[in-house]
């Protein structure tokens, strides 16, 4: 199993939610565990799906446990309010691509690990935290705490921080703005796609 490490703070833009309520809150770890099952199964069977079979079957479970068109405004910034609903909708779409594709080639196998829910905690501009450990035999634990956003009375995933510190999305705008600033929205749209399509072919 491939696994790559993401990059710096919690972007402030994802810290403004409405309070949950209490029974809201008890279905932000469930909202984890779900995806951690999904992902489990896939590895089980990662040899017989191949990456395009896996890549087919965590499409749904990716975008229905993470926000995705929240996670590239944020990352675009100011480019994406300057974009076109035409290269809004590309730069979503190839985002999403990307990100399962990501997940399909780095879960590419099984050798007993297990996902381990330690707990879930409020975090900044209430959000929630839910920490999470992906156990392999014989290798030390891989911390990862999901940063959850409660939208539209649905617990979604706005980031993963990885080691408890390490923002994903804040390594992912790091990334884009600095092609965004060379070659625009179409060029990041670009990149996303050969990203893609290196991941899982055409």
């Amino acid at each position: 199993m491939k696994f790559h490490s993401p990059g710096a703070l919690v972007l402030a833009a994802l810290l403004v939610a409405p309070l949950p309520s209490q029974a809201q809150q008890a279905t932000a770890s469930s909202v984890i565990e779900k995806f951690h099952q999904t992902l489990l199964s896939v590895m089980k069977e990662a040899e017989s799906l191949g990456v395009k079979g896996r890549y087919e079957r965590l499409q749904s479970p990716v975008t229905e446990a993470f926000h995705l068109p929240l996670m590239i405004r944020v990352a675009a910034g100011r480019f994406w309010k300057r974009a076109n609903p035409g290269q809004r909708e590309r730069l979503l779409a190839a985002f999403t691509r990307m990100s399962v594709g990501n997940y399909a080639a780095r879960f590419d196998g099984y050798s007993g690990q297990r996902f381990v829910t330690l707990g879930e905690r409020p975090g900044p501009g209430k959000t929630r935290l839910v920490a999470t450990q992906i156990v392999s035999p014989g290798d030390d634990p891989v911390d990862l705490t999901y940063v959850m956003k409660n939208i539209e009375n649905r617990w979604r995933i706005g980031d993963v921080l990885f080691d408890n510190a390490i923002s994903e999305l804040a390594v992912r705008r790091s990334e884009y703005r600095r092609v965004l600033k060379q070659d625009g929205i179409d060029g990041l749209i670009a990149i996303l796609e050969a990203k893609a399509r290196t991941l899982v072919g055409n």
